[in-house]
């Protein structure tokens, strides 16, 4: 009798995770914790910021791009008291101006951020200290881009080698993404040998990247994956949810945004919702999924609230997060 329930309990428990080393099938994630009254909200009454937003953490700032805006593109706050410090880089055409921006890209050990520019196909290269203190600042060229394949994601792991995610004009307005190594003095890329291989067709994914942990992340739109490698861009294992399939899925969307938070990975996830056109509420996730370096999943937050983007604040343990909804900012002490 004993070694029948034993019996019983293993095949319990391989219904809800059938994985091995590499491959993680998560039939059930089902650890929710409820967080909405642990949201602190960000009252920011100035400046007006859209939105259209993304959350970057720098040295002592929280720097918010607002795409939309007409006069200051990225605000920065304090991110211990979320005081207001100051705008910065116009839009226009001008040598001190971006004319179509994109990715920003922090180097915290050189104390440098970088921004591209699709207008002037660019990345061009700031130093924080310079920015703050001299009106009249001109950033530095770091590269030209390339208008058939050109980074959309970067992240430096040394002085001139970035992880990042690719983008390659295929024709007929569509493209694919993929990741890889990007020589930022030379503008070399070398696309990383794992491509999960029943992505077929049209694929929509972007990555992040761990410095610290030497891993990746590339995270799919539409479909129920995610793919962890580490820098030479070799598989450390495929994550599948309750939703993979195979087939595209151009009407449902899964992963919305990842980042990497200490040892752990914190996805925004809307596992298969599709978009709500006249609301256009269900584009936007209000739950966090939680993982561990090697895949393993931990736990569900849900936020109760539509996250638009998130960043991790390394130094105070908080994710500080952009909403569309009631409130437009706030954070989550992880502690």
């Amino acid at each position: 009798m004993n070694k029948f329930w034993c019996i019983i309990f293993v095949l319990s428990c391989c219904s809800c995770t059938v994985s091995n080393e590499t491959e993680k099938y998560q039939h059930t994630r089902n650890n929710i914790i409820h967080v909405r009254d642990k949201v602190i909200e960000i009252p920011m009454e100035e400046p007006l910021i859209s939105s259209l937003n993304r959350l970057y953490m720098m040295d002592n700032y929280l720097m918010i791009k607002d795409v939309k805006s007409l006069g200051k593109l990225i605000h920065l706050f304090d991110k211990n008291n979320f005081s207001y410090i100051a705008g910065i880089v116009n839009r226009g055409q001008g040598p001190r101006e971006i004319a179509n921006m994109g990715h920003i890209a922090i180097d915290e050990t050189h104390r440098m951020f970088y921004i591209s520019d699709h207008g002037k196909n660019k990345i061009f290269s700031y130093h924080l200290d310079h920015v703050l203190s001299d009106s009249s600042y001109i950033p530095g060229v770091k590269m030209e881009m390339n208008e058939s394949i050109f980074p959309d994601y970067y992240q430096m792991i040394d002085d001139s080698i970035s992880i990042c995610r690719t983008i390659q004009r295929i024709g007929n307005g569509n493209f694919k993404p993929a990741a890889g190594k990007l020589n930022m003095n030379t503008g070399e890329i070398t696309l990383m040998p794992y491509e999960h291989p029943k992505i077929t067709g049209r694929k929509r994914s972007s990555i992040v990247v761990s410095s610290e942990n030497k891993l990746y992340v590339e995270y799919y739109h539409n479909h129920d994956l995610m793919t962890i490698c580490d820098f030479d861009g070799n598989l450390i294992c495929n994550i599948y949810g309750t939703a993979w399939k195979n087939e595209n899925d151009i009407v449902n969307k899964y992963y919305s945004t990842v980042v990497f938070c200490g040892d752990k990975i914190y996805a925004t996830y809307l596992g298969g919702i599709g978009i709500d056109r006249e609301k256009m509420k269900g584009i936007y996730p209000t739950q966090i999924l939680v993982f561990d370096l090697q895949g393993n999943y931990i736990q569900t937050l849900d936020v109760g609230l539509h996250i638009e983007d998130l960043c991790y604040d390394s130094e105070n343990n908080r994710l500080l997060l952009s909403f569309d909804d009631e409130i437009q900012f706030g954070y989550l002490e992880l502690d």
